[in-house]
C-alpha cells in the first residue's frame, strides 16, 4: 500500500471550487478517497448534495469519468458500466485496468438505493461502494433517514411535547453489508484519515465488490459550527457511537479502540439536533437509555471481533 508521503505527491482527481457548504464532511471524504485512486477511474454518484454541489453544468469538480444517476440507481448504474468493461476486456479492446467507485448518501444508500446496492453486491461486480453517512436527508430539507440517530430532531421528526426527536434506532447498514459475505466491508470516519485511507486501499485491492460506510457529517443536519466538523466526528468515534472496524474475508476486526472513551452525553450536547434532550424536568431517563444503547452496540461489536 502507498505511504502517506507518496499519496501526498499525487494529483487529486477532485478539485476545489465546488459549492458544498463550509464545514461539509463529504468533500473531505472525496478528496481523501481520490488521493488513493489512480486513473482510469469511473465514479457514479446518486442524487444528493454531492452531485448538486460538484456538477453544476457546465462545470464539474471531478477530473475523472463521472456519472450522475437517480437516488436508487448508483450501484445498478455502475454495475452495468463494470459489466461492459469486463466484456471489452475479454475482447482485448482495453489495455488498462479501470477502477469503479460509487458514492451515495443516506437516501441513496440506507433507504432508497438499498435494493440496487444489495443486488450489485450479491452479483459480485468489482465495485467499491462508499456511503457518506451524514445522518439525514440534507439535500431535501433535513428529513429523517434510517441512518438518523434515535432522538435526533429533524423536520419530519421534530422535537416537542409529543415527540422527543426520532423514536426509532438507526439502521446498522455496515453489518447488513457484511451479511452479504463480501470480500471487504469497513466502517470509517473522515476524522481518522490514516484508517480511512488504509481501508480504501484495501477495498480497491480486492477482486469482488466492497463497501465502506464513512461518517461524514452535514453541519446543517448536525447543527454544529463548520470549523468543528472533524473534531465532532472524532468525538463520535472516541465515545464509541461510531466504531472503526473492518470485515476482511469474513473476519471481524476492530481497527481503532479509544484508550479512554469520551463522554457520549458531551457528544450529544455539541449538536443542536439533540438540544431538546437537555431541557425539561427529567431528561435523565432518555439520556441513560441512549447511553445504554451505545454500550450494547459496542459490546456486540467487540464480541463479533472476539475482543
Amino acid at each position: 500500500m502507498a505511504s502517506l508521503r507518496e499519496l501526498s505527491q499525487r494529483e487529486t482527481l477532485f478539485t476545489g471550487g465546488h459549492r458544498a457548504c463550509a464545514g461539509c464532511g463529504f468533500p473531505i471524504l472525496i478528496r481523501l478517497v481520490m488521493t488513493v485512486c489512480e486513473p482510469p477511474l469511473v465514479v457514479a454518484c446518486a442524487t444528493g448534495c454531492m452531485e448538486v454541489t460538484t456538477t453544476i453544468y457546465p462545470e464539474t469538480a471531478w477530473k475523472c469519468s463521472f456519472i450522475h444517476t437517480a437516488f436508487a440507481s448508483a450501484a445498478a448504474t455502475l454495475s452495468g458500466v463494470e459489466t461492459a468493461y469486463r466484456s471489452l476486456e475479454r475482447q482485448r479492446k482495453l489495455g488498462r485496468r479501470f477502477t469503479f467507485i460509487a458514492f451515495g448518501g443516506d437516501g441513496g444508500t440506507y433507504d432508497i438505493g438499498l435494493q440496487s446496492l444489495s443486488g450489485a453486491m450479491e452479483r459480485g461486480h468489482r465495485v467499491l461502494y462508499i456511503c457518506y453517512d451524514n445522518g439525514g436527508y440534507a439535500n431535501t430539507g433535513i428529513q429523517r433517514s434510517s441512518a438518523t440517530p434515535r432522538r435526533a430532531a429533524t423536520t419530519t421528526t421534530p422535537a416537542g411535547h409529543r415527540l422527543a426527536g426520532k423514536p426509532q434506532a438507526r439502521k446498522d447498514l455496515t453489518a447488513i453489508m457484511a451479511a452479504h459475505n463480501l470480500p471487504y466491508v469497513a466502517q470509517a470516519a473522515i476524522s481518522h484519515h490514516n484508517d480511512l485511507l488504509a481501508k480504501v486501499q484495501k477495498a480497491l485491492s480486492k477482486e469482488g465488490p466492497t463497501f465502506l460506510n464513512v461518517m461524514a457529517p452535514c453541519r446543517l443536519i448536525w447543527a454544529t459550527p463548520p470549523e468543528e466538523t472533524i473534531d465532532v466526528t472524532r468525538h463520535a468515534v472516541e465515545c464509541n457511537f461510531w466504531p472503526l472496524y473492518e470485515v476482511d474475508e469474513g473476519v471481524w476486526r476492530l481497527t481503532y479502540r479509544p484508550r479512554v472513551p469520551k463522554s457520549f452525553r458531551e457528544w450529544l450536547q455539541r449538536q443542536n439536533r439533540f438540544k431538546h434532550l437537555f431541557r425539561g424536568e427529567d431528561p435523565e431517563a432518555i439520556l441513560a437509555d441512549l447511553e445504554a444503547e451505545v454500550q450494547r452496540n459496542w459490546d456486540r461489536l467487540q464480541a463479533r471481533c472476539a475482543e
